[in-house]
């Protein structure tokens, strides 16, 4: 259930509707990426022409009432009776970035335990209860936390409510369980990643090439002996350490009431007492000093492909908000440079995917180190000189000229389009997964209301200085598949 968005509109702009799968769905689709859409351009063009001639642009204001607990939980609610629909969110403040070592996956891992069964709900139960009564539901795990959701009609709140605390106050730990779900994600590994043409390519792959630090590189998704290796006892473990009320957030979103909604809450959750949490590691990335290139050979793929990835500036720093322009400027849309010049002008190849925490999440649902990557397919004739060559001037067209305050106009049109677009999407689940980011990692979601000003504050001397020091080629690992067998190793480094 590690979930990526592969749906093109869904990855549009790095922010998009957040539609978490139920298995991880792999493949040439998830290397194209965010395919541009066409139409969203030009109506990029049309607003952008409009952008200066209101005095007052439409903005949004987010309700957010947000309360912690006795016991630790986070709680926020946000009502909005657009339709008839509760939302309901759960997140852990624990990711695949810091799990055991020595057991790695083991947050994946756990995220499918959590179906399993509870005090009061047995094995399957528990979505039984979501789908008989007129709701969806599913679950992720991620970089910095891993979710569970459910979609559900509103005066079916409170029935969520008690289940998703009946799961928080205790787990079914058994080993009929665990050995039930290490099978299921063993075969997802097998299935998702082994026998799929670009199977982890590049979302799972170049992290463990890009960055140092095991945290931020190590296979999240699992080495198949580590997966074999896990425990009753690292279960509980791990159900002690990191799904306590204090490392989590609840956000409920809908059509709602504040006061009536927080009582169920304090019904069902106060009373589940808090725990000591594991101390956080240390996921610390030195400044990267040289470009590193790596190749990888897979039997199953049609075509060569490329990725790059540069080390993001440090979250919510002003250099942070200009590579969400960036990221626009370079990638997004059919109007992206890198579009322009790959696709259009050199016709290397014939998509160009890309963005913040790629194919993983958005900009701002993670708490760490982070990549802004790009990936693509192409010939077999075309070199990766050829490519980079291409990329380099492109990027120089950021870094060395001017840059008209129209092209970044149009950059903040999409960018305030795709925030409109995610708190709106998926019955409010948008909203709910950017609430929950807010609230886990910077105890603060409110924050949501005051991301477009943020972005207004982004200079075009910043974006330059931001360039030059992020997207220089030092910073940059490069990663290339090349069709075939191994032949000694399933990753080969070509030079730094």
């Amino acid at each position: 259930m590690i979930s990526t968005r592969s749906a093109p509109k869904a990855c549009h702009l790095a922010i998009g509707k957040t539609l978490l799968l139920t298995t991880l769905l792999m493949g040439s689709a998830i290397l194209q990426g965010c395919k541009p859409n066409t139409s969203d351009s030009q109506l990029a063009d049309t607003l952008a022409d409009k952008m200066t001639e209101a005095s007052s642009p439409v903005s949004y204001n987010v309700p957010v009432n947000y309360t912690t607990l006795a016991n630790g939980l986070k709680v926020v609610i946000s009502p909005d009776n657009t339709s008839p629909v509760a939302v309901i969110g759960v997140y852990y403040n624990i990711g695949f970035r810091i799990e055991p070592k020595d057991r790695t996956g083991f947050a994946h891992l756990f995220e499918h335990m959590m179906f399993q069964g509870s005090e009061n709900l047995g094995k399957m139960e528990f979505i039984n209860l979501v789908q008989k009564n007129g709701g969806i539901l599913n679950g992720s795990t991620r970089f910095d936390f891993t979710n569970y959701f459910e979609i559900v009609p509103a005066h079916k709140l409170e029935t969520m409510l008690w289940a998703e605390a009946d799961r928080m106050r205790g787990l079914a730990i058994t080993q009929e369980n665990l050995t039930n779900q290490q099978g299921v994600v063993k075969n997802e590994v097998k299935v998702n990643v082994l026998n799929q043409p670009y199977g982890g390519f590049p979302w799972l792959d170049m992290p463990q090439y890009a960055f140092n630090n095991w945290y931020n590189a190590h296979n999240f998704y699992g080495d198949l002996a580590d997966l074999d290796a896990a425990t009753l006892e690292d279960v509980s473990a791990f159900f002690t350490q990191y799904y306590a009320p204090n490392n989590a957030v609840l956000v409920i979103v809908g059509d709602v009431e504040v006061e009536p909604t927080m009582a169920m809450v304090k019904t069902y959750f106060a009373d589940i007492p808090s725990a000591p949490l594991a101390p956080q590691p240390d996921l610390t990335e030195l400044r990267q000093e040289q470009e590193k290139r790596f190749n990888k050979f897979d039997k199953l793929a049609p075509k060569p492909a490329f990725a790059m990835a540069y080390k993001m500036p440090p979250r919510n720093t002003p250099e942070y908000f200009a590579m969400g322009i960036i990221d626009q400027l370079l990638v997004q849309g059919t109007d992206s440079l890198m579009y322009q010049e790959l696709v259009k002008n050199k016709q290397i190849t014939g998509d160009v995917g890309g963005g913040i925490n790629y194919l993983l999440g958005n900009m701002f649902n993670y708490n760490g180190p982070m990549l802004w990557m790009s990936s693509f397919t192409h010939d077999a004739q075309v070199s990766q000189q050829d490519i980079l060559s291409a990329v380099d001037g492109v990027v120089a067209q950021l870094s060395e000229m001017p840059i008209p305050q129209a092209s970044i106009d149009r950059a903040l049109v999409k960018l305030r389009s795709a925030l409109f677009d995610e708190v709106d999407s998926f019955y409010g689940f948008g909203k709910v997964d950017l609430l929950a980011s807010f609230a886990l990692f910077d105890n603060d979601p409110a924050r949501i209301n005051g991301l477009e000003a943020q972005f207004k504050a982004v200079t075009p001397e910043l974006i330059k200085a931001t360039v030059k020091e992020y997207l220089r080629p030092s910073n940059r690992t490069i990663l290339t598949v090349t069709p075939g067998e191994a032949p000694a190793t399933s990753a080969t480094e070509q030079g730094e």
